[in-house]
């Protein structure tokens, strides 16, 4: 089998997301495209799930000694503050 070959990937969408597909010139390039953006968006933490482990729960309890959880007044970004700044 060769390794290189690309692999075909299909899954479903609600008529309405369809629709708006279809009227995307080059589809595949849009969704490879993305997908590639979401991945480069991913939490750190929770790998993009949205839930903690019981054992990455533990270690955020004890980075939240030192650290909070803020938001910009700038940008509005929610975003990590250490309290040693």
């Amino acid at each position: 089998m060769n390794k290189n070959k690309d692999e075909v990937i299909s899954f479903k969408v609600n008529p309405t997301l369809a629709d708006v597909i279809k009227k995307i010139p080059n589809r595949s390039e849009f969704i490879r495209a993305s997908i590639l953006s979401a991945l480069d968006h991913i939490c750190p933490l929770c790998q993009g799930t949205g839930i903690m482990t019981p054992e990455q729960k533990s270690h955020w309890e004890e980075f939240s000694k030192h650290h909070e959880i803020m938001q910009c007044k700038s940008c509005e970004a929610v975003h990590l503050v250490c309290d040693s700044h």
